[in-house]
């Protein structure tokens, strides 16, 4: 119960009885007087006298009860007031409780925004906000964008198509399902002309494959129903499910936990050792940092190391990071425009997308 329902609580409670007890002095009183003055006994021959004396005191006991009703009218109305005022200023005193608590969170987004620079164009909405950052590094160019989720379905993954293989650009799902801020998502692999989802992928909270053990340094990544990022490897289901995740896809390596550096396969350090990269990771504060780097290209990227991505990471204050395909799948929408440059010259048609709505 909050302060404000206490003191209509109470209010209630005490006017209550005040106001029964006001109507009972009044009937009662009244009666019993009246009985006691018309008592057979005690009347005399000289009955008109002996009634004008009834309505005297009669008249003086209505007046005494008027008097208390007065009184305890003027009583309630005092109560009243005073509790009127008490409320506006629990009010006030809640409102000021709740903006000294998001002080500090303001502190922190301020300090990890610092970090990142200016941004270049924000998205503020009720569901979301997207900061897109433009930050030239020496090997390579890259493009950062920090999501503040505000609502549970601010973000999903979707697949390529209505069938489990079929594929698109991460454009056109953006374009498709009206998002406003999207990326690729896991990996995949090909079979039979069709590109199926690797590892274990959720899509609203159900397998679309069944669960598959994590291995050759495979991980699942993906959004839980609290708007946190979850990820890791799983083994078993039973560990996974204790996430509840909402939707999620898979790919390697790990970058960080908890703010340490993971341990990457000698295979990712040097095939490629530079290339165009996708990474998702996480703050403090449970906001997203999206990070797409370019490849190659005759503006003088040469793509992004895994190890150079995370100490790039822990100086923005990364608490989990993770590598999403990258490579000629990397890509990043923003307000309907690629903002990467992607290295197949175009984007790639995926089976996997993480998008954001505003």
């Amino acid at each position: 119960m909050n302060a404000v329902q206490w003191m209509n609580r109470t209010f209630v409670f005490l006017a209550a009885p005040i106001m029964g007890l006001f109507i009972w002095m009044i009937v009662t009183t009244f009666q019993i007087d009246m009985q006691d003055e018309l008592n057979p006994k005690d009347m005399t021959l000289d009955t008109t006298l002996q009634r004008e004396e009834l309505y005297v005191m009669a008249n003086e006991q209505l007046g005494a009860n008027v008097d208390l009703a007065n009184e305890t009218v003027q009583y309630i109305e005092d109560y009243y007031a005073l509790y009127e005022k008490t409320n506006d200023e629990i009010s006030t005193v809640s409102k000021l409780i709740t903006a000294s608590k998001q002080i500090p969170l303001t502190f922190y987004d301020n300090k990890i925004t610092a970090r990142l620079g200016k941004p270049s164009a924000t998205i503020d909405t009720k569901k979301l906000r997207a900061q897109l950052f433009y930050i030239n590094q020496e090997n390579f160019n890259s493009y950062v964008v920090k999501v503040k989720l505000k609502s549970s379905d601010a973000m999903k993954m979707v697949l390529g198509g209505d069938e489990l293989g079929d594929t698109m650009t991460t454009l056109a799902a953006a374009k498709k399902h009206g998002a406003a801020v999207a990326i690729n998502a896991g990996g995949f692999a090909d079979a039979g002309g069709n590109r199926y989802p690797l590892g274990t992928t959720v899509m609203d909270g159900e397998y679309v494959q069944g669960f598959q053990p994590s291995q050759s340094d495979l991980f699942f990544v993906g959004m839980n129903s609290k708007n946190k990022l979850i990820g890791g490897k799983f083994t078993k289901k039973e560990q996974l499910d204790k996430l509840n995740p909402s939707f999620g896809a898979t790919f390697v390596p790990v970058l960080l936990k908890n703010g340490s550096s993971q341990t990457i396969p000698s295979k990712w350090k040097t095939n490629p050792a530079r290339a165009p990269r996708t990474i998702i990771a996480n703050y403090k504060d449970d906001q997203l940092l999206i990070m797409v780097t370019d490849g190659y290209n005759t503006n003088g990227s040469k793509g992004a190391t895994l190890t150079e991505l995370q100490t790039i990471l822990k100086g923005y204050g990364a608490v989990d990071a993770y590598n999403l395909d990258g490579g000629g799948s990397s890509s990043l929408i923003f307000n309907g425009s690629i903002i990467n440059k992607p290295s197949d010259g175009s984007l790639r048609r995926l089976p996997t997308h993480f998008l954001f709505f505003k």
